[in-house]
């Protein structure tokens, strides 16, 4: 690392945490500066742009590339910090946020792997709106900025990876659903309430893996890996959320860094219709020169970005260097005009030119609004409904608080609050540990660590665990992960729990009466095969990182309050993965070199517990009601002007197909699902209904399966409940082949929903 990037780093790292002001600051501040035709609310908002682009010098103009831009006080305008952070709830991270004034806390909500795995749009939705009305507010009393750099909708391809606990899971299309629903509740609809931004674009997925670092990690994909997997959120964050903000990542991508890639950044805005600002990772303009060499110097680095379509950097680099590269001729004034075009239209889509903004849409939202007993009962529910119920032999749980009069809760995370949000968290409002949760339901509750840390390394407290045991008529312990173990700039380099964890749950195990009940901490998956196998932990639950309600949810869960309903967002995988490069990108197995595929889609190894493995205190059978067996594409309502090769057609190994894109009336060719859920069980409870497609067996290089759709449905004890689910045959039914492009197969496809199988023709007479 250079001296240069060194002090770059540096200086991020040592920002100081801004102070709050007793209300923001803003242009446009009459009586001497909001004449300005910027300043006029009745123009339209590039229009109002352009103008303030014309006032500036091109000096002014470079000092508001960086992520912390410089006043222009000659105008009335003051500083604008773009960066802050809302992951899963206000978070400290980034110098837009601060913690010390009027509010010092926001609502801490699931980290998102545990909202996703709650496969429920609407509650996405809300929570995402429930952490803009806290962000406006901690704006309008000087606490928190408007554009914030969330959600993370990389897919999460590999289970070592630090910041899989920030996906929503390693299916595109449920990671591209939850990118849909945050963005639109975050932003509003209408004027933004707050911007939110769909990061990292793109084939990012690696932190620190033996030699390789996400600031120069060259991730090589194929055509068809890029179009199939990692590209459908980032499409579909920008096309159903529009997305007013796009993050580009630290890797190149086939050779090209990702800040630098004009194709793939040009592609989202002339293709996808993208309308908003690109801004890049933290200094990673810097890594373009200074890590990857890409360019052989800094004001190469300058240009090379924003002649690919960026529009801020979040660091110095465009501050320092690209005055230098304009005198070089390597740029031109409308490069740079052209970036602040994009920057502040999203500034005045936001109402930051329009006047004191606690007059404004938003101006009514304060100190009321943070923290309030709605959101702490939205947080409570989303870890509800995230909660994965792994094992429950011979239904140990729920328990009955009458049978339990003394209860050991052993752990090193179960009586601690720090460790439960996860990354990119704030400071939580009420947080409650595990052993405090459980204490509300049960009178003798005692606790011990039994590990010193979740590293573990020392059997010192084992002895005191195990005597608590003994003693306990039900015994809970809580073991996995925290960010000692996963996070960013840091992979794990081991599926296994940590340290000697295993030990104490084995020792713990076979010292007390009762099957115990065995609750998994963190965001990666953890091999507990043993576990699993072991008849003397009856119940295992997987509670990601749950925030500042895990402890009020997880008791109300174990004692039966609430019927567990999650699904795993991802594929538990065994240890032996940890065999497999983690810098292989490619998603499909090949046997040639042994190499197992990725997810469940293509994953062809053995696995802990599969993608969508989730249980409940009461049993579902299933029933379609309506589906078609056949759908035609030359048939009324379809309309095609002749013969077959309209249609594009070519052979896929034997089989017939179609270019998507060449397919007419796509649309009309959607339809419905109706499908019955039964509820053969004595317990109420919410359902998720996942429903999965399998193309013509006799196609190859497909997926196993893949997810059409997903409904979380609420049920009665033993009655039926009917939902439906959405399917469009181009999207749903259709595979992308080793060039990239959409492929719709003919012949008979598959629908799977559990058990259950239907059939459904598709033909083009």
């Amino acid at each position: 690392m250079s001296t240069q990037l060194k002090l770059f780093i540096l200086s991020f790292s040592l920002v100081t945490t801004i102070q709050a002001n007793p209300e923001p600051q803003y242009p446009c501040k009459p009586p001497y500066h909001n004449s300005y035709s910027f300043c006029n609310t009745s123009l339209s908002y590039q229009t109002r742009a352009q103008s303030l682009i014309s006032h500036l010098t091109i000096t002014e103009k470079i000092t508001q590339l960086c992520n912390n831009a410089t006043p222009m006080l000659r105008l009335g305008i003051p500083s604008f910090e773009w960066w802050s952070e809302s992951l899963h709830g206000i978070a400290a991270n980034g110098p837009g946020v601060s913690f010390n004034g009027v509010i010092p806390s926001a609502t801490l909500f699931p980290q998102v792997i545990l909202t996703a795995a709650s496969f429920n749009r609407t509650l996405w939705f809300n929570v995402a709106a429930a952490i803009a009305v806290e962000a406006r507010a901690m704006y309008n009393v000087g606490q928190a900025g408007l554009t914030f750099w969330g959600p993370n909708i990389n897919v999460f391809r590999d289970p070592r990876w630090g910041r899989g606990q920030e996906t929503p899971g390693e299916d595109p299309v449920l990671v591209s659903a939850f990118g849909v629903e945050y963005v639109k509740g975050f932003q509003g609809e209408g004027d933004l309430m707050v911007s939110a931004c769909c990061k990292h674009f793109t084939a990012y997925d690696l932190e620190q893996w033996g030699n390789f670092s996400r600031y120069s990690f060259n991730a090589m994909v194929s055509e068809q890996d890029l179009e199939e997997t990692y590209q459908p959120p980032f499409k579909g964050c920008i096309e159903e959320g529009k997305s007013s903000c796009l993050m580009c990542s630290y890797n190149q991508v086939n050779g090209i860094p990702a800040c630098a890639h004009q194709d793939l950044l040009q592609k989202a805005r002339n293709e996808w219709g993208f309308e908003g600002y690109i801004t890049s990772d933290c200094d990673a303009v810097a890594t373009v020169y200074e890590y990857q060499g890409y360019v052989k110097s800094p004001e190469d680095a300058a240009a090379v970005v924003l002649k690919a379509g960026l529009d801020i950097n979040c660091g110095t680099y465009l501050l320092l260097h690209t005055q230098s590269a304009l005198d070089e001729g390597k740029i031109f004034e409308k490069d740079i005009d052209r970036a602040l075009l994009n920057l502040f239209t999203v500034q005045m889509r936001l109402g930051l030119f329009n006047g004191d903004p606690l007059k404004g849409k938003f101006g009514k939202l304060g100190t009321k609004d943070v923290c309030t007993s709605e959101h702490r009962k939205l947080a409570l529910e989303a870890v509800k409904q995230g909660v994965v119920l792994l094992k429950n032999e011979k239904r140990f749980l729920p328990l009955t608080k009458v049978d339990v009069a003394s209860l050991a809760v052993i752990g090193p995370m179960a009586n601690s609050t720090s460790n439960l949000g996860g990354s990119y968290s704030g400071i939580p409002c009420y947080p409650k540990s595990f052993f405090e949760g459980f204490q509300d339901h049960v009178e003798t509750t005692t606790y011990i660590d039994g590990c010193i840390d979740v590293s573990c390394g020392s059997t010192e407290n084992f002895s005191e665990a195990v005597h608590i045991a003994r003693e306990a008529d039900v015994v809970v312990v809580v073991a996995g992960l925290d960010l000692s173990q996963e996070t960013e700039d840091r992979d794990r380099v081991s599926l296994l729990l940590p340290g000697k964890q295993m030990d104490l749950i084995s020792a713990v195990a076979l010292a007390s009466k009762r099957p115990l009940v065995l609750i998994l901490v963190g965001g990666g998956p953890i091999d507990i095969s043993f576990a699993k196998q072991n008849p003397q932990i009856a119940s295992i639950l997987w509670v990601g990182y749950p925030g500042e309600a895990g402890g009020d949810a997880l008791a109300d869960i174990i004692f039966g309050k609430f019927n567990p309903g999650g699904r795993l967002p991802m594929t538990w995988y065994p240890e032996s993965f940890t065999s497999v490069p983690m810098n292989d990108m490619s998603m499909r197995a090949d046997p040639s070199r042994g190499y197992p595929g990725r997810t469940y889609r293509f994953y062809t190894g053995d696995q802990v517990y599969g993608f969508g493995h989730g249980l409940s205190y009461t049993n579902y059978t299933y029933n379609f009601i309506s589906a078609p067996s056949k759908i035609s594409l030359l048939g009324s309502p379809i309309k095609v002007h002749s013969a077959k090769n309209n249609l594009q057609m070519g052979r896929t190994d034997g089989l017939d197909y179609l270019h998507v894109d060449k397919v007419p009336s796509c649309d009309e060719l959607k339809f419905s699902a109706q499908i019955s859920v039964t509820n053969n069980g004595d317990m109420d409870g919410t359902h998720v209904v996942m429903l999965f497609s399998r193309l013509p067996r006799t196609l190859k290089d497909v997926p196993q399966r893949q997810l059409v759709g997903f409904a979380r449905i609420h049920t009665e004890s033993y009655r039926a409940t009917e939902t439906s689910i959405l399917i469009e045959p181009c999207k749903h039914f259709s595979t992308v082949n080793r060039q990239g492009i959409r492929v719709l197969p003919l012949g008979d496809h598959t629908l799977v929903l559990e058990d259950l199988e239907h059939f459904i023709s598709i033909e083009t007479q």
